[in-house]
């Protein structure tokens, strides 16, 4: 009972974070009194709605949401495999410090067009998406394997417990916080920097290509609400990961 009224309560709070930064927004597009420089937050959601109806809404979504979800897949399923091997190979991981650095350390938009002249405007975001990812989630989960005791790894080899064990109850639950931490982060730059790929390559029947379109023309409701869907789908996909990760983690520990 606790815990759902805790829940209950944190939901409540945040939606009243929400109505109030709407009223804010409310206040400053009547203040300025010209649309097109702030549409109002009915208008924007109201344009949402109408842009729900139309079929190339939906199949610019599914576009954009399967790019960005691979280079996000893509990116961790590789930046974990990296991590593993850095923590038993050092001369791997001094290899693969300065890529990690220069990924981190070159504006998006450079990669952006330094990727588009190699590769079809189709799979820009892909790998943008995964660029992206890739440094975060390795810095986070090799941390997080650096971070584990040495204590639990010897009492581990003195009870001869199983390699499968060890990854169960001491590697996955040390690493659990850190593997979200990343998901948190990565997953919020993926869309960021996928969408940012999609505008200026413009792959047809996308959200990037909508944007772009919605900026061209000066239709400023179009460009609010096609936000508003970029807000919504990166939430949802987030929470969707974080879901999955604590059910892969509770499975787990139920089989054990």
């Amino acid at each position: 009972m606790k815990i759902f009224t805790i829940f209950k309560r944190i939901n409540k709070y945040h939606f009243l974070a929400i109505i109030f930064w709407l009223t804010v927004w409310q206040i400053l597009s009547m203040k300025l009194g010209q649309e097109i420089l702030l549409v109002s937050p009915f208008s924007a959601i109201k344009r949402l709605f109408e842009l729900s109806q139309e079929k190339i809404f939906w199949i610019s979504i599914k576009n954009t949401f399967l790019r960005i979800s691979l280079g996000f897949i893509f990116g961790f399923t590789l930046a974990s495999i990296f991590a593993v091997i850095s923590t038993t190979k050092n001369t791997f991981k001094i290899l693969l410090e300065p890529l990690m650095q220069t990924i981190q350390a070159v504006p998006v938009v450079s990669f952006i067009i330094l990727c588009l002249i190699w590769i079809s405007s189709e799979n820009l975001s892909i790998v943008i998406s995964f660029m992206m990812c890739l440094p975060i989630v390795y810095r986070n989960i090799l941390s997080g394997i650096e971070a584990i005791p040495k204590e639990l790894e010897e009492m581990a080899r003195v009870f001869k417990v199983k390699r499968i064990k060890k990854i169960r109850y001491i590697y996955l639950s040390e690493l659990s916080p850190y593997i979200k931490s990343a998901c948190n982060i990565s997953i919020a730059l993926c869309w960021k920097s996928g969408i940012a790929a999609e505008v200026i390559a413009m792959p047809i029947n996308s959200i990037g290509e909508n944007l772009y379109q919605s900026k061209v023309y000066l239709n400023t409701a179009d460009l609010f609400a096609w936000t508003i869907t970029i807000i919504v789908l990166s939430v949802l996909f987030k929470n969707l990961i974080i879901k999955l990760l604590d059910i892969f983690l509770n499975k787990l520990e139920i089989k054990g």
